[in-house]
């Protein structure tokens, strides 16, 4: 279940701190990402050089690594970034985007997570079902599969792994492998709109910097997401708008407005 006063906590401290959040991510959503953390109170860093990823892992609060647009050298800094944030104890939130559609994806998802030790990986239902061998291919980077059908391989990842699983869709859940948290606010449009996973994954970033907890810290940004898409969602016409308007929930929402639009969450 959630607890508003630990929400209202982290959201005070995220922008109170502005936690720096290093991000080696895919060319398609770098502005969303990057916006969407200023937007919460977080401060974005989009660095993926061979020669000073190490060094700015060095300086982060946490580092969020996605797959989206792969090249090699990006997954060798990945690497790099990785195990120094891992030497540091800073939390690794791990983006399998696309993973089941092609094996090279699949092979360098594997390697960050043996290697790198995420603390958190989010993906929809088909990433999460293709990491578990589960005999699912993702369609480009968009699931073919409901939240609810990944939720068992989620929780065998989880305990796998070792790391919080997150499987957002139209519910999202979250799971250390025996707890699970559902949300259930959002809007479909929210699907329409390119990096809206990415962007995910980069507010769990700014949570888990500021909350040592990586299942509440992932509770927490997933229902911020939600709600702040939710509303975005109620006064745009379409896709574009949504984008302009989500950017502005993020940036405006209070705990007063979480307490008043969250759907109620429950264990599993």
């Amino acid at each position: 279940m959630i607890n508003l006063r630990n929400l209202e906590r982290d959201l005070e401290l995220i922008r109170q701190k502005s936690p720096l959040v290093h991000n080696i991510t895919n060319y398609v959503v770098m502005n969303n990402t990057a916006n969407a953390l200023l937007a919460i109170g977080a401060s974005p860093v989009m660095a993926h050089a061979l020669d000073e990823v190490g060094e700015m892992a060095g300086l982060a609060s946490s580092l969020v690594l996605n797959i989206g647009t792969l090249e090699q050298s990006w997954v060798e800094a990945m690497i790099i970034a990785g195990k120094k944030a891992t030497e540091r104890k800073i939390p690794v939130i791990f983006d399998p985007v696309g993973a089941g559609a092609t094996s090279y994806r699949t092979t360098v998802c594997w390697r960050i997570l043996e290697e790198c030790r995420p603390s958190v990986i989010r993906g929809n239902a088909s990433e999460i079902m293709a990491l578990r061998n589960a005999g699912v291919q993702t369609k480009g980077v968009d699931s073919t599969e409901a939240s609810h059908s990944a939720l068992a391989s989620a929780k065998e990842l989880a305990l796998q792994t070792g790391v919080v699983v997150v499987i957002s869709g139209e519910t999202d859940y979250i799971t250390d492998g025996k707890m699970v948290e559902t949300v259930c606010n959002g809007s479909r449009m929210m699907a329409k709109v390119t990096g809206m996973g990415c962007t995910a994954t980069a507010i769990t970033g700014a949570f888990a910097a500021v909350n040592p907890n990586m299942m509440e810290a992932s509770t927490h940004a997933m229902v911020i997401m939600g709600i702040a898409g939710e509303i975005a969602a109620a006064q745009s016409r379409g896709n574009g708008s949504l984008q302009m308007n989500f950017l502005d929930e993020l940036c405006n929402i209070t705990i007063d407005t979480v307490s008043a639009k969250l759907k109620q969450t429950e264990e599993l």
